[in-house]
């Protein structure tokens, strides 16, 4: 009798990219993409929050001893307040470049988790493509995306309206963080930190993850990953963060399989009765 032979599912392979479906991530083409303004009024409602901000992380930028130039510069080509924030009362204390950039990668860590869950989205973009998709990327759009498009698809005319959607909505956050940053450089002397609106950015955030708080497993990880923060938040560079994320990815991963293989056997056993 001769062996057995076993059938091997071939990978996915996304479908060629349509340019007059799918535009550039950068091109006038995208403008033109209902999607892309459609993703731009999701995001502007929360605009004033994340704004406010921007101006406080701007102020801090320049009261910690940047110069103008230094501080417009790192506002344009940074984008990611929490790592600036981070990254800011070193620089100020004369910290090493390697301490200053371990900071900002440690409090951004989570982006590893958020590009892991985008790749299927973009996997049929170029490199150069993908890279800017992930500098554009924020916690809020982020989440407003995957609210909105919880699975990737393989059909062209719908991948370009995803991909439209997610830029229209991250173009728009960083210009409205540029746009506040520059304004907190420019008027730093007249805008003290006390006000303490940067709390507002925070606010903005947690009314955006609540209204992604629809079943118990991800309130169970909400719930988790922010007792962990506090618990850990005496940690070095942001490490708390980190802590939050594993605590609570690996936990909620063991109680899917645990909840995933009860039913299996659960399944099984009225298939066999039922023989």
């Amino acid at each position: 009798m001769p062996p057995a032979t076993t059938v091997q599912a071939l990978p996915r392979v996304p479908a060629p990219r349509d340019p007059v479906q799918e535009p550039r991530v950068l091109s006038l083409a995208m403008l033109r993409q209902p999607a892309f303004w459609e993703g731009s009024r999701a995001y502007r409602p929360l605009w004033l929050g994340i704004a406010s901000w921007g101006l406080m992380t701007g102020v801090a930028m320049t009261n910690s001893g940047l110069s103008l130039f230094e501080g417009l510069l790192m506002t344009l080509l940074v984008f990611a307040g929490t790592a600036q924030l981070a990254a800011i009362p070193l620089i100020a204390a004369g910290a090493p470049v390697w301490v200053v950039l371990a900071a900002a990668f440690c409090v951004n860590l989570r982006f590893v988790v958020f590009s892991a869950h985008l790749r299927e989205y973009v996997r049929h973009l170029p490199f150069r493509e993908r890279v800017l998709f992930g500098y554009l990327s924020g916690d809020i759009n982020y989440v407003l995306f995957v609210q909105r498009y919880p699975h990737p698809s393989d059909e062209p005319k719908l991948r370009g309206e995803q991909i439209a959607w997610y830029v229209g909505s991250t173009a728009t956050n960083y210009v409205a963080w540029c746009t506040a940053c520059t304004l907190g450089v420019l008027v730093a002397q007249a805008l003290p930190l006390s006000w303490g609106l940067g709390f507002a950015g925070t606010l903005a955030v947690l009314g955006v993850l609540c209204a992604t708080l629809d079943n118990r497993m991800r309130i169970l990880a909400t719930t988790l990953a922010g007792g962990v923060a506090v618990l850990a938040w005496n940690l070095p560079l942001k490490l708390n963060l980190v802590a939050a994320i594993v605590v609570s990815v690996a936990v909620c991963l063991a109680l899917e399989y645990t909840v995933l293989r009860r039913s299996s056997d659960e399944r099984d056993a009225r298939t066999e009765a039922r023989r």
